[in-house]
């Protein structure tokens, strides 16, 4: 039976892998050397744990929808960014992102953090209530970073395959991660999960849906996807944005559709990630490559 299945099961990898995470994966070199390279965090790593459910699918949903709130890294990406042809770019470029700096080589990790400074240098400007923007602005890398990894973990936390983190090895995630944020730039980066509690209450008078915010939103939600591919993208926007706060999905304009209620979406959601795991990667292939490498 499986061997009947494999032509179905490669038909749609690919065509999900280009929905999700581009047509430019992290290659098999980039993961499997230099043999004894654990790379910036380790197979024994929260992080590893982490980067490697696929519950990371919603969790990176949610980090754009929370990006949108701030204004003037929404006007980076809106000024800066093809979104309109291409809404879903930005997922898959951190997707890349997120899986070299975490499973690959440790030169081949900060080289990943290299080009992304070196992009963020072109990335300034005037946003639209007047203020001047940078991506290399320590405050905002700081923003960005925080939405990521905190929309990671609380998608893990409900969706991950794994058992639930314990309090102390939330504090280790958050510990281990905010090595990128630094390599990238940013400062008062939080390390625990307590400093993240404080880090969102201390940017809550910082946040609004402004109209580039709202437009932003509206081409996430309905992104111009194949057929095929819209029920299971309905799945995890509805799971994205039962996670986001309640004052940012008015602001937003978000409605809640049915799905969104916690008796359906959460087994709708789990069911959809099994799901993915069985058509996109089976047998965890590109982590179990860069445990290779990291045993030597």
């Amino acid at each position: 039976m499986n061997n009947l299945l494999e032509p179905l099961r490669e038909t749609l990898s690919g065509q999900l892998q280009r929905f999700l995470i581009g047509d430019d994966p992290v290659d098999d070199d980039t993961l499997s050397l230099p043999l004894g390279d654990p790379g910036l965090f380790g197979p024994d790593s929260v992080t590893w744990r982490v980067h490697a459910d696929r519950a990371m699918f919603v969790g990176g949903l949610r980090a754009l929808l929370l990006q949108t709130m701030h204004p003037l890294a929404m006007a980076g990406v809106a000024e800066h960014s093809d979104y309109r042809h291409d809404p879903l770019g930005r997922l898959n470029r951190t997707a890349r992102f997120i899986g070299t700096t975490t499973f690959a080589g440790t030169d081949a990790a900060r080289q990943a953090i290299d080009v992304v400074r070196f992009v963020h240098q072109r990335v300034n400007g005037i946003a639209p209530d007047g203020r001047p923007y940078d991506a290399n602005d320590p405050a905002l890398l700081c923003w960005v970073h925080s939405t990521e990894v905190a929309s990671f973990l609380k998608a893990y936390q409900r969706y991950g395959d794994g058992p639930r983190l314990t309090s102390a090895e939330r504090d280790r995630y958050y510990a281990e991660v905010s090595q990128i944020a630094i390599a990238l730039g940013a400062t008062d980066v939080p390390k625990s999960e307590s400093e993240m509690t404080d880090y969102f209450a201390s940017v809550r008078s910082d946040l609004r849906a402004d109209r580039q915010a709202r437009e932003t939103t509206r081409w996430l939600m309905m992104p111009p996807l194949p057929l095929a591919a819209r029920p299971a993208y309905t799945v995890i926007c509805a799971a994205a944005i039962a996670m986001l706060p309640s004052f940012m999905r008015r602001q937003l304009r978000l409605i809640q559709p049915p799905l969104s209620d916690p008796l359906l979406i959460q087994p709708a959601t789990r069911s959809l990630l099994g799901a993915l795991g069985w058509v996109m990667d089976p047998d965890n292939a590109a982590v179990a490559a860069a445990r290779v490498r990291a045993a030597g």
